[in-house]
């Protein structure tokens, strides 16, 4: 699998809580940043500080350092935790919405054997693609397990 999709071997740094919801970030790259963020909200960014996302869906931040945060809003693309919207991506490199979930496992698809393979090909971009800057397919998972739950 692409390096993107492996689970990091190296010590992953436990950043603060986040400073609106008190919720642990998880951290990212700055190039999901450089990637991810509107050119106003990217003149902000300091490269020498660490970020973290915030996956909880109730808050407004997205990504947070020791001293500033992004809402949503500074984002190029809705965020998968924080939008609930049907046309929002859940796996951001393969174009694959909840809707297109939705739609693929009522017609008995199987999209994480596809998502999967794309995967392998190394054709996934997980860190400058999803916001949260990680493998999407425990989203995807997570996702289509709620519907069996519906």
């Amino acid at each position: 699998m692409d390096r993107c999709c492996q689970k990091s071997i190296e010590k992953q740094t436990t950043l603060p809580q986040c400073p609106a919801c008190h919720q642990k970030g998880k951290s990212v790259q700055l190039i999901t940043l450089k990637a991810l963020l509107q050119p106003t909200a990217l003149e902000t960014i300091n490269p020498d500080s660490s970020y973290a996302f915030c996956s909880n869906p109730s808050c407004e931040v997205v990504y947070f350092s020791d001293s500033h945060t992004y809402d949503k809003d500074t984002l190029k693309v809705s965020v998968f935790q924080k939008d609930d919207e049907l046309d929002v991506s859940v796996c951001y490199c393969f174009g694959w919405t909840r809707e297109r979930l939705i739609q693929a496992i009522q017609e008995n698809q199987r999209p994480t054997d596809h998502i999967r393979e794309q995967v392998q090909a190394n054709r996934c971009g997980c860190e400058v693609n999803n916001p949260q800057g990680a493998c999407c397919l425990g989203n995807v998972t997570m996702f289509i397990r709620s519907l069996d739950k519906s």
